[in-house]
């Protein structure tokens, strides 16, 4: 376990604490229990095949990569009562860490993850306290070169990019997601000029035909 060097309320499971005799036999609704199911659920949905993807492939195929590097970072934030600005809060904190975190250069950093599980919200409070801090923060993390991803058990109403039925965000744990951003998350952006010029400013020259083909649709005059 990694914990914050300013905050010791702070902190991140290694793969490796997730594993073992003891881990094994963790209680259900401990944190390691919690952990470990996204974990599994990292392991056997987003890192395999779904036939309402849309597309070939894997449905997140980022994630596996993350878990072989060990770049992988569950953390759980306890408390059915949290209010979006503790969750606010908690998000941004991560987001200072994992600029910390090594590696913070070369090709494995860009697999580096942290999820923050928040294991004792209720169904009903999912938009609120899941999806409403996402959508105030994602300006914040994409200015930077950041993603902050939503999943929960409703799920979240983001439609996949290939299949408008189909709902991928799904997890068995709410939680808040921070990772790099890269080219391929242009799709997730684009509702929002703001977000599309930060894309830009920073894979502007690395940008594909049909990825310019998109930007010039949606947000003309910004090539």
């Amino acid at each position: 376990m990694r914990v914050h060097p300013q905050d010791s309320s702070s902190w991140l499971f290694d793969l490796s604490d997730l594993t073992g005799a003891d881990a094994d036999a963790a209680a259900p609704g401990t944190d390691v229990h919690v952990a470990r199911q996204a974990v599994h659920w990292a392991k056997t949905y987003l890192s395999a095949p779904h036939p309402e993807l849309g597309r070939p492939g894997l449905v997140c195929p980022f994630v596996p990569r993350s878990l072989d590097t060990a770049l992988f970072f569950p953390t759980v934030r306890r408390g059915a009562d949290l209010t979006p600005e503790d969750i606010e809060a908690a998000v941004l904190r991560y987001r200072e860490w994992f600029l910390m975190l090594e590696p913070r250069e070369g090709r494995d950093a860009q697999y580096k993850s942290i999820l923050i599980l928040f294991p004792d919200l209720r169904p009903e409070d999912y938009g609120r306290l899941i999806d409403a801090p996402q959508e105030r923060l994602k300006p914040v993390f994409v200015a930077e070169g950041l993603m902050v991803g939503q999943f929960h058990g409703l799920p979240p109403a983001n439609p996949g990019l290939w299949n408008p039925d189909f709902r991928p965000l799904k997890s068995p744990v709410p939680m808040l997601v921070i990772r790099h951003m890269v080219p391929s998350d242009l799709p997730f952006l684009t509702d929002a000029r703001p977000l599309v010029e930060s894309y830009v400013s920073r894979f502007g020259g690395k940008l594909s035909v049909k990825q310019q083909e998109l930007i010039t649709r949606l947000h003309p005059g910004l090539l």
